[in-house]
């Protein structure tokens, strides 16, 4: 294991002595054949690889990134964050299993267990956000396979301890799964902490700039590897050399833009806390946030995501809040360089135990603008947000 930090090895990966005279960055392999010298060898991958399926050099060498980044044995590449959910819960689950997991779940995950898995024959348990480590514990049953988590949860933010979920996971032979994309691959380590697969949307934070979708999939046992292989091979899904180029170009600048907007997205969340618009602030790395103690002890670092509970209103006055801001973008997605925000409340209607909130619920995404003026722009939307309340 390297002595250096996860900033220096994502760019001492690409600088490596001993490979003669190159670019800094791989080129770019649009290929769909791959050419042998001799018939022997043409399934002979020592050389590289037999089809373009296999990926090029950007996608190889984006996987050993990730890989070294998760302290997997192996990462994977999909052509979606969601893809990146639904191919391990294919290749881990078969019909009369059962997974468990929260009612906080990013809703297409949902979607895919509640309607492809059930047809199938997996069945689901979703659990009220709120549950801890030991109800969720408790919940294992004789068909339980598979616990998929997420901390922080979506849309909600609930925290849980993945270190204990994973080793009594451990203990009774069930599968344990995290989408770690708030984390990034950078701020938490599942597989540090016993989970089996680490799953994450590259789209995220790791690609960065908002124009690239692309899922990974990160694992060390080898039961686990070989399912999700297998299952990639079956399905015959690929990622495109350029989007694996540009995801590897977004990863080598990943801590640094992680942190900045870290610490803009904690400057903005004291500032909304404060705000007498403002119900509750769901972010945990804000002191005094549930779910803050886990996030203390457990991560080196935090997303810019986050939730805002505005005190009372209505649908119409949280829209007019959105609609008079200048700089936020309002748009799905996020760990760009841009912010961005989206209404949510609609979200808790598909929950099995909705959350009470105060008033309506709002998703911010703080990217790398200054936020003091992102500050000055959420305070202009407060005003159209009491104008509104005020409206005959």
């Amino acid at each position: 294991m390297s002595p250096h930090s996860d900033r220096t090895r994502l760019i001492s990966s690409a600088t490596r002595r001993g490979q003669g005279r190159r670019p800094v960055n791989p080129p770019i392999e649009r290929a769909s054949t791959m050419l042998s010298d001799r018939a022997e060898t043409m399934r002979d991958d020592a050389d590289g690889p037999t089809y373009g399926l296999d990926g090029g050099s950007a996608a190889r060498q984006l996987r050993a990134a990730l890989a070294d980044l998760e302290g997997a044995a192996d990462a994977f590449l999909v052509p979606s964050g969601l893809a990146a959910v639904t191919l391990p819960l294919l290749a881990l689950t078969r019909p009369g299993d059962e997974v468990i997991t929260s009612d906080a779940i990013y809703g297409p995950s949902r979607r895919f267990l509640s309607r492809y898995q059930a047809a199938r024959g997996v069945t689901t348990r979703f659990l009220p956000a709120e549950t801890d480590a030991a109800g969720l514990i408790a919940a294992l049953g004789e068909r339980t396979r598979l616990v998929l988590m997420e901390s922080p949860a979506s849309l909600t933010f609930e925290m849980i301890d993945v270190a204990a979920v994973a080793s009594a996971c451990r203990e009774r032979g069930v599968l344990s799964m995290i989408d770690n994309t708030w984390g990034a691959g950078l701020a938490f380590k599942p597989l540090a902490h016993g989970v089996d697969v680490s799953v994450q949307a590259l789209t995220k934070y790791v690609s960065g700039h908002s124009d690239v979708l692309m899922g990974g999939i990160a694992a060390s046992a080898p039961a686990c590897l070989r399912a999700v292989a297998d299952t990639i091979e079956d399905l015959g899904w690929h990622v495109s050399p350029d989007d694996a180029w540009l995801a590897l170009r977004g990863l080598r600048t990943l801590p640094l833009r992680y942190a900045e907007q870290g610490r803009s997205g904690l400057m903005v969340a004291e500032w909304l806390q404060a705000r007498p618009e403002v119900a509750r602030v769901l972010y945990s790395p804000l002191p005094g946030s549930v779910g803050h103690d886990l996030w203390t002890r457990d991560f080196t670092g935090a997303a810019s995501l986050m939730g805002v509970v505005l005190k009372g209103g209505n649908t119409a006055a949280a829209c007019a809040f959105l609609d008079a801001l200048n700089l936020f973008g309002i748009g799905y997605s996020w760990g760009g360089f841009e912010s961005l925000i989206t209404p949510e409340t609609h979200q808790m209607a598909y929950r099995d135990h909705p959350p009470a909130l105060e008033g309506e619920l709002i998703r911010l995404h703080i990217g790398l603008e200054d936020p003091a003026d992102l500050i000055a722009d959420l305070e202009h939307g407060f005003a159209a947000f009491r104008a509104a309340l005020t409206l005959p």
